[in-house]
């Protein structure tokens, strides 16, 4: 046994919204109780997080770099986010890099893929594509996304500009993502949230654990082991290990990063439980595969540019 991680951080997904801006629509819709997102209530969250909230929650935790995921900003306006990233303080490493948004369906998709490439600091993209029955439980504007030859059409694109693809869905839909990922084999695509299993009876974590079991088996594809809270409200040690024993047994430490998804994770868990689980789940492996699974694994595939102490080389 290695003992607890005591190295540098790197937390490869969280998210910064000021909501002054009006930019975040999923954000500004008043609360109704019928209507709670898959994760429940957001009204917790409906607030600004900025850089100084996020070095807050995350004081005490050796964390030398972040990886800023698009936050929902509005298709209305594309582009501002990576500027807005852009002009946050850096000196502490958060969002030293980001994973943009870009609807990869629209008709300007290829231009506006063009221009995040060229911003240094965006290294992929994210377009959601979790569908759910229940409207205000979906995340993504068609059931069929991945399948959409249009969809496709954007995708190609952000691979041959050498974007990482964030790849956020529900249990149900991983033999679609299946196809995907193996059509596009010179894609990388990092599962989200640990594929997110929010049908939490026996049947639904059936169906997550043979999808996940059959994404693990392409090179192609990573996981971040992120916001288990989120489809686990009652949650304990065990019970997110068990989450995440299984997404070690189909990945393996060089294809899994652990993240905060901060501040969504909150509205389950403090940033330090989340961590210490983590630190506690992780203690049996070696240190080498510990690194990879707090820092190695999230600096070579968002290309974050740190050295072995967790110091910039760029």
């Amino acid at each position: 046994m290695s003992g607890l991680y005591r190295g540098p951080i790197i937390d490869p997904h969280h998210h910064l919204w000021h909501l002054e801006m009006g930019r975040h629509p999923w954000l500004q819709k008043p609360s109704a109780p019928h209507e709670e997102m898959i994760f429940g209530s957001i009204e917790p969250i409906r607030r600004n997080y900025g850089v100084a909230d996020y070095l807050a929650d995350t004081a005490g935790q050796n964390i030398v770099a972040t990886v800023h995921i698009e936050a929902g900003w509005s298709d209305d306006h594309p582009l501002e986010e990576s500027r807005w990233i852009d002009s946050l303080e850096k000196s502490r490493g958060v969002a030293r890099r980001s994973v943009a948004h870009v609807a990869l369906d629209r008709p300007d998709a290829a231009s506006l893929l063009e221009a995040e490439a060229a911003n240094e600091g965006v290294v992929g993209i994210r377009d959601i594509v979790s569908w759910h029955p229940e409207p205000a439980k979906s995340f993504a504007r068609s059931a069929t996304l991945m399948s959409d030859p249009h969809w496709r059409s954007g995708l190609e694109v952000a691979t041959r500009l050498g974007l990482v693809f964030d790849l956020m869905l529900f249990p149900w839909q991983m033999p679609e993502a299946l196809r995907l990922v193996e059509d596009f084999p010179n894609t990388t695509f990092v599962l989200n949230h640990c594929g997110s299993p929010a049908d939490r009876s026996p049947e639904g974590m059936a169906l997550w654990r043979r999808g996940l079991k059959a994404l693990g088996r392409a090179d192609n594809m990573l996981i971040k082991i992120s916001d288990l809270v989120a489809y686990d409200n009652d949650w304990s040690l065990e019970s997110l290990r068990q989450v995440i024993d299984h997404c070690l047994a189909c990945f393996g430490p060089k294809r899994a990063m652990f993240a905060s998804d901060f501040p969504v994770a909150s509205l389950h868990a403090s940033f330090s439980e989340i961590y210490d689980g983590f630190r506690a789940v992780a203690s049996p492996l070696s240190r080498t595969e510990q690194r990879d699974l707090f820092f190695s694994t999230a600096n070579r595939t968002y290309r974050l540019g740190l050295d072995a102490r967790g110091d910039g080389e760029d």
